[in-house]
């Protein structure tokens, strides 16, 4: 029978990718155990040949690491790597001490950042997935026959027992998330009826995301220097000039975000994926900026959110000798980008009046004729548009006088009336009317 070692906070973590090893990807790791409330007694560090299938590193590294968990009395290895269940166990049974691999970690802090109801039950879908691949052989005193009097165990009992309460847990939460993402789709109509465009914030983790929103809201939303230290989405009305608006803050995002946490949080971020337009808050002062940017973009893809129009937002310019709050405009002269220090609220007004500017193309009405085969389109009209009078044309379809925000990029891709993709550096089809 092997039980998993008690709780501690004094880690020793692991960074032995296949390539040479990466210093920024190291300095993350060790945000990312701070966050958790690790405290980072040793680092073992190197590269690897290959990886071993029984413990990923090779047995001469398990005799250092065991070694060093030993001299420092550290409660728990951390590896910035993906483990297998089976690597996982095979390293607590040969080193006694808890192991915890990179999506493991991120989990934990989800778990400890996570507020909303949405946002725990979120987290606990993603624990649950991530912990029914580590069950097997977890119970070995009670999976086994053995010959004698009073040795015969139940055998796959309770295995197959924890297997179903948690395949039962999942469907609960599954089934509930889809309630609230009801009554998130409800939000969101009714905001498309009143012509309330929405902007979305995104970007990396730490980037100022929620100090910005903070300073443009007057809000009170958790900020501080760690990675997730806001998870829960929040929405805020905000005014830019004549123009009234709805911001959102969003979960950050990281490289080598698990899968399984992008799909859990697939309703969370439909906020950004429903926004009218994206602001990408990326921190000026980070050297791997362009890699980051890359990241983020990636995870929008994977949420369908890459076809709305993007800007980015350049902050932290205060750390950065010879750089002032500006806008740099495209060769079309569209804003594409603006500078600004949320944290001192330089380039604030230069950031709500790109704004104002982008979104501020007032209300578009037309008259379309739709053909039978297109009730979905109509529907959805009704949902997101204001509808001035609507009479059937006689063969089957219909004619029908609608009103939407000029900014509704998602409503008239569907009407047919705006290209399929708009980059962070291309704001063409946005500009005001």
């Amino acid at each position: 029978m092997f039980d998993r070692p008690g709780i501690g906070s004094r880690a020793v973590l692991v960074h032995m990718p296949l390539a040479g090893p990466d210093q920024e990807d190291l300095d993350e790791f060790r945000l990312l155990s701070l966050s958790a409330g690790a405290e980072a007694v040793a680092t073992l560090a190197g590269r690897l040949r290959a990886v071993d299938p029984r413990f990923y590193i090779g047995q001469g590294k398990l005799e250092e690491l065991a070694e060093t968990v030993k001299v420092h009395e550290a409660d728990l290895v951390l590896f910035n790597h993906a483990l297998t269940p089976s690597q996982e166990r095979n390293l607590e049974k040969a080193l006694n001490i808890r192991v915890v691999d990179r999506n493991g970690l991120i989990l934990d802090i989800f778990a400890q950042r996570a507020r909303s109801f949405e946002g725990r039950l979120q987290v606990e879908l993603a624990q649950l997935k991530h912990l029914s691949t580590r069950l097997v052989r977890g119970w070995t005193h009670l999976e086994r026959q053995k010959g004698g009097i009073g040795l015969r165990g139940p055998g796959e009992t309770q295995l197959e027992t924890d297997k179903r309460l948690l395949a039962n847990r999942i469907r609960q939460i599954q089934k509930r998330l889809q309630q609230v993402e009801v009554q998130r789709d409800q939000g969101r109509q009714a905001r498309r009826r009143a012509q309330v465009p929405v902007v979305g914030l995104v970007g990396y983790t730490n980037a100022g995301k929620s100090t910005l929103f903070n300073a443009l809201t007057r809000a009170d939303v958790y900020a501080a220097d760690q990675l997730f230290a806001t998870l829960d989405p929040t929405l805020r009305r905000l005014s830019a000039g004549g123009l009234d608006m709805v911001l959102a803050d969003t979960v950050g995002f990281i490289r080598h975000l698990p899968h399984e946490l992008v799909a859990a949080f697939r309703s969370t971020l439909q906020e950004s994926a429903e926004a009218d337009l994206l602001l990408h808050v990326v921190d000026a002062t980070d050297e791997r900026m362009d890699e980051t940017i890359a990241e983020v973009r990636q995870v929008l893809a994977e949420i369908g959110a890459d076809r709305i129009p993007c800007v980015e937002v350049y902050n932290k310019v205060d750390g950065l000798d010879g750089v002032v709050p500006h806008v740099e405009r495209n060769a079309s002269g569209r804003p594409a980008r603006v500078w600004i220090s949320a944290r001192s609220g330089a380039g604030l007004d230069l950031l709500k009046g790109l704004l104002e500017e982008v979104l501020g193309g007032g209300v578009e009405r037309r008259i379309l004729t739709l053909t039978a085969g297109q009730g979905q389109l109509r529907a959805r009209l009704y949902r997101e548009a204001r509808i001035l009078w609507d009479e059937p044309d006689g063969e089957g379809g219909w004619r029908l006088s609608v009103e939407f925000p000029a900014s509704a990029r998602a409503l008239r891709r569907a009407i047919g009336d705006a290209p399929e993709r708009a980059d962070c550096e291309d704001l063409l089809t946005v500009s005001p009317r």
